[in-house]
């Protein structure tokens, strides 16, 4: 039996790579792992050799200590592999399968799954709605940033490439299936983004620019990208997105200099859409860029939006955090300008992105060559072992989308 090589968080500010066991057809105790979880089978899961796993931001919340993440957990939720196992259970998907895997693990059996609604999947987490692999408080398990994983609900869940060698020659934007790129198009879904629209997309990480990437999918006439790194902004101005740097002031003063005269009828001009790409680490702006504001953007964007218009939240929002500015920002309680939003009549929509939802549309988007992803994100493969590096050079602000890769299988794919 092959080994298996992973990333381990070890605690606040440290990660290590760290052989676990092989993957099995049943889940084992361990750090993370659902008491009520642990023994279950998965006649129904598959193994795969991991092709592509990816660093993410939800990641580095972890490992910065902000969550109650336990030690010894195995990170990585963002995975493709090609299938070398299967379950009894497993009826279609077969071994040699290249396919990416969505974050959300589900079941396909709940009224959630059934609803398309795998985000908030019944029957995965004993603990509340929800789960995905290497993630704290999402059931346990086992992350995928590893030489080998199991998924559960192999037929269910895996998102089988058609065509090996085809796939193999865009796996680093086919790589962003996972989580990042269907994040991104579903923040503006629910934002509500299409033809002619006036976008502005809070955070220039990789969820921003594959936000903004996907606002150009769906149409936008202007794609506004705001954050307080320089060298993200630069990454955003690269495929035709303006941007404002929120470090030098109001982000709606700024978003007035791009717009122009094109009123809204009350003074300013506002977008249609918003998409909030930050999270609950978010800072202010101006004078307090450098001060971690937690509500800051939710009610900038509030501002930034016209009356009737939406908010997309995929960024992350927790209901436990070890560091947090205050009491209530401990527990995910933030000081909301409501009011606003209701005086303006906004839908705010918020939660993890369902990827099924759209992951076989936007697969078929990067197969017949309408966007270039991994471009956008500037997806750069790293091998497993380098997996700490890219963490710190990650948090530091590295304008870089870090692919980890296991078997050796992408060096040189980098663009």
């Amino acid at each position: 039996m092959p080994g298996n090589k992973a990333v381990v968080y070890q605690g606040p500010g440290n990660v290590a790579v760290q052989t676990i066991d092989y993957p099995t057809f049943e889940m084992k105790d361990g750090p993370g792992v659902n008491k009520a979880n642990v023994g279950r089978r998965t006649p129904h899961g598959a193994i795969l050799k991991n092709i592509a796993t990816n660093i993410c931001g939800s990641d580095q919340h972890m490992v910065r200590g902000r969550t109650t993440a336990p030690e010894g957990l195995v990170l990585g939720h963002e995975i493709t592999g090609e299938v070398v196992e299967t379950g009894p259970d497993v009826e279609f998907i077969k071994v040699g399968d290249l396919c990416s895997v969505p974050f959300n693990i589900s079941c396909g059996r709940c009224r959630n799954c059934k609803e398309r609604r795998t985000g908030v999947c019944l029957n995965v987490n004993p603990d509340r709605p929800g789960s995905a692999y290497g993630y704290v408080d999402m059931g346990g398990w086992v992350g995928g940033q590893a030489e080998y994983v199991m998924v559960p609900y192999a037929d269910w869940n895996l998102l089988r490439f058609p065509d090996r060698d085809r796939a193999m020659d865009k796996i680093l934007d086919l790589a962003m299936l996972s989580d990042i790129f269907p994040t991104g198009y579903h923040g503006c879904v629910t934002a509500g983004v299409t033809t002619g629209s006036t976008v502005y997309v809070a955070g220039a990480g990789p969820v921003g620019l594959a936000a903004a990437t996907s606002a150009f999918l769906l149409g936008a006439a202007v794609v506004i990208v705001g954050d307080l790194n320089e060298d993200r902004l630069a990454q955003a101005r690269s495929f035709g997105c303006e941007t404002v740097n929120v470090a030098q002031g109001d982000p709606l003063e700024q978003v007035e200099r791009i717009l122009g005269p094109e009123w809204s009828g009350i003074g300013q001009p506002l977008v249609d859409a918003a998409v909030d790409a930050v999270g609950f680490e978010a800072h202010g702006y101006g004078q307090d860029a450098q001060t971690e504001k937690p509500a800051t953007v939710l009610n900038s964007l509030m501002d930034l939006t016209r009356a009737g218009g939406a908010i997309g939240i995929p960024g992350l929002y927790v209901t436990g955090d070890p560091g947090g500015v205050d009491d209530a920002a401990k527990t995910g309680s933030l000081s909301l300008r409501l009011g606003l939003g209701w005086a303006k009549s906004h839908a705010l929509y918020t939660g993890q992105c369902p990827v099924m939802k759209y992951n076989r549309e936007l697969m078929m988007a990067i197969l017949h060559d309408r966007v270039q992803i991994a471009r956008n994100v500037n997806a750069t493969p790293i091998p497993l072992d380098q997996a700490p590096q890219g963490y710190q050079e990650f948090d530091q602000g590295a304008a870089r989308k870090y692919v980890l890769d296991p078997h050796n299988i992408l060096r040189g794919r980098d663009r």
